[in-house]
């Protein structure tokens, strides 16, 4: 099912692949999971965002790396404004000090980049 807008897809699931897909070589499975999506009305996002148990995440995509890791770095420091109040300034320091850039793919024509921030910043004992 395509549903306009979503943001969200799911497919293509690999068993073994290293980080960044340097070529279309994975080793292919199928793929079963449980998800939860929720729907969030009062964000107008731009890019998907997603959650692990252990980080917030921000991507982007675009033909040219510094584009799209700018653009993930953006949206990490956006998310990090509207969902936990931080300043502009405060968000773009701890993306420098905490978060995790990362290449996840190079084929197809687009590169993909992933803004990983460790929620173990926001909990008690780590304050």
């Amino acid at each position: 099912m395509h549903a306009r807008g979503a943001l969200f897809e799911v497919g293509d699931g690999h068993a073994a692949q290293g980080d960044g897909e340097v070529d279309q070589t994975a080793i292919e499975t199928s793929l079963r999971g449980r998800l939860q999506l929720t729907v969030r009305k009062d964000l107008k996002l731009t890019w998907p965002r997603a959650e692990t148990p252990g980080a917030y995440i921000a991507m982007a995509t675009d033909k040219d790396l510094v584009v799209a890791t700018k653009t993930a770095i953006q949206e990490m420091v956006n998310f990090l404004m509207t969902e936990k109040q931080l300043d502009r300034q405060s968000a773009y320091q701890l993306t420098s000090v905490a978060g995790d850039v990362a290449i996840t793919q190079l084929v197809d024509g687009n590169v993909g980049v992933h803004v990983s921030m460790p929620k173990s910043l926001w909990t008690s004992a780590s304050r």
